[in-house]
């Protein structure tokens, strides 16, 4: 295991700076997830990291070592990418071990890591199969196996879920995490999903446009968000945002007012007017869809030309087209500087 160290980060492609300067601490047996969209620079940094990419300015340390000269090999990293790198004329036992082909070990050391790393990953009766006869998330495991025979110092994931349907995602999102605690290796995951995110790392780092914006827990992050691209970044389905102002005694909407009002829709209540407890915040708009979960229903709301996605609780489901009051109690409202979009406070 080791900390990852790196301070004023930058890779540039020509003129164009993919990453831009960025300072991060990464503690030995960490769980650290990149979140941002398409070409923020997550990936790019991974591969930084791995030595797939060349640095073109700052410091990378793994342990107490500036790595940054340093091939992919000498690192001790093993990285896993999205789409699995698993040999389909070997068995599953030889894709495994393929990592451990060049090192010093004797072949006894070799066929135990082997068996242990697929007795945790739950692929002792598939060693002799080959990748054909396996499932998404079989092959994923595999390639997560051949990462952990090497006993790396970290484990670096490149959106190693992507290519799996959903209920494959949700399984192997808890396996990754489990043989994290298990192991307890430093572990860097990059991804596009914030539900990963949210669901497995220790902390958080959200990029954009080759910047960090922010880091921190999962709570951290969606309880107190820097601004306006990463409170509606993290938190499924997205945080509301409508045009407002304050008042004496709150805030109220109102198109050219100074601050963007962020209400996350489980904290927007549908309500009926006459029976409404009082509440900080008001909104009144026509259903344009709904989305029955179950036990509650999000309800999609056009209001003034702005789409909010409101909750309705006790299995309510409105109809379209009908028009709907729904509410938000005190607390539950974000303020952000209109012209910046940075957070100011709470309501």
């Amino acid at each position: 295991m080791a900390t990852i160290e790196l301070e004023k980060l930058v890779k540039s492609y020509g003129k164009v700076e993919a990453v831009k300067g960025i300072d991060l601490s990464i503690a030995d047996g960490e769980f650290i997830v990149f979140v941002g969209p398409s070409g923020c620079g997550k990936s790019t940094t991974l591969r930084m990291i791995a030595g797939l990419e060349e640095i073109s300015g700052g410091t990378l340390k793994i342990g107490e070592a500036v790595v940054n000269e340093r091939e992919p090999k000498q690192r001790n990293i093993a990285m896993v990418f999205q789409n699995y790198a698993i040999y389909p004329h070997m068995t599953v036992r030889q894709n495994i071990g393929f990592g451990l082909y060049t090192s010093k070990f004797s072949k006894p050391e070799k066929d135990r890591r082997i068996e242990e790393a697929g007795h945790i990953l739950g692929l002792e009766a598939l060693l002799d199969r080959r990748p054909a006869a396996l499932s998404g998330g079989q092959r994923q495991r595999v390639a997560i196996g051949r990462a952990m025979v090497r006993d790396p110092a970290a484990f670096l994931f490149d959106e190693p879920l992507s290519n799996l349907d959903a209920q494959l995602r949700a399984q192997m999102r808890i396996e990754i995490k489990r043989l994290h605690q298990r192991l307890k290796t430093t572990t860097v995951y990059v991804t596009h999903d914030q539900i990963e995110a949210m669901t497995m790392a220790d902390r958080i780092v959200v990029m954009k446009d080759g910047n960090i914006l922010q880091v921190g827990t999962p709570s951290e992050l969606y309880e107190s968000p820097v601004d306006v691209f990463t409170a509606r970044f993290i938190g499924s389905p997205s945080m509301n945002l409508v045009r407002g102002r304050r008042t004496g005694s709150g805030v109220e909407a109102q198109d050219g007012g100074d601050v963007l009002i962020g209400i996350r829709p489980h904290d927007l209540i549908v309500a009926d007017d006459d029976k409404a407890s009082p509440a900080a915040f008001r909104l009144r708009g026509t259903v344009i869809a709904v989305e029955p979960l179950g036990p509650e229903t999000l309800v999609h709301l056009d209001v003034v030309g702005t789409s909010i996605i409101a909750t309705a609780r006790n299995k309510f489901v409105p109809a379209v087209g009908s028009t709907l009051s729904c509410a938000a109690a005190s607390g539950g409202l974000y303020l952000f500087d209109a012209s910046t979009e940075k957070f100011l406070e709470r309501s």
